[in-house]
């Protein structure tokens, strides 16, 4: 288990990394991933526990509130979301967990959040 923290502290998490790292990082181009423009780090409800904070935790949704994203509401800080696809997952801000050094992750793939499969075109 890896600790996740927003950046004032508030907010906790243990995160299950595997010890050859995360099995599926990506970013995301919906409007509002590529904002943030965070790593994302894909985990099993099993392998994500909330220990700290959950007072301090804001839900942001928006277009179908299906999609749940959440940040700290003292430091603004992203720390994870549960994804539109499949709302039984986490997607961790893999910047948030000690240890891992996002700026060395090279060639992460894109999730088209743009194009959404849920979305109704027109």
């Amino acid at each position: 288990m890896k600790k996740l923290t927003c950046h004032c502290g508030g907010i906790e998490a243990e995160v299950n990394v595997p010890e050859n790292g995360f099995e599926k990082v990506m970013r995301c181009n919906c409007s509002i991933c590529k904002r943030k423009g965070y790593i994302i780090g894909v985990v099993q409800p099993d392998d994500f526990k909330l220990t700290k904070g959950e007072k301090l935790l804001t839900l942001y949704q928006f277009y179908t509130n299906t999609a749940k994203h959440y940040f700290c509401k003292v430091c603004g800080i992203h720390t994870h979301n549960r994804p539109r696809s499949n709302p039984k997952i986490y997607g961790v801000n893999i910047a948030c967990v000690e240890s891992i050094k996002p700026f060395e992750i090279e060639n992460v793939p894109v999730n088209d959040g743009e194009n959404h499969a849920l979305d109704q075109k027109k």
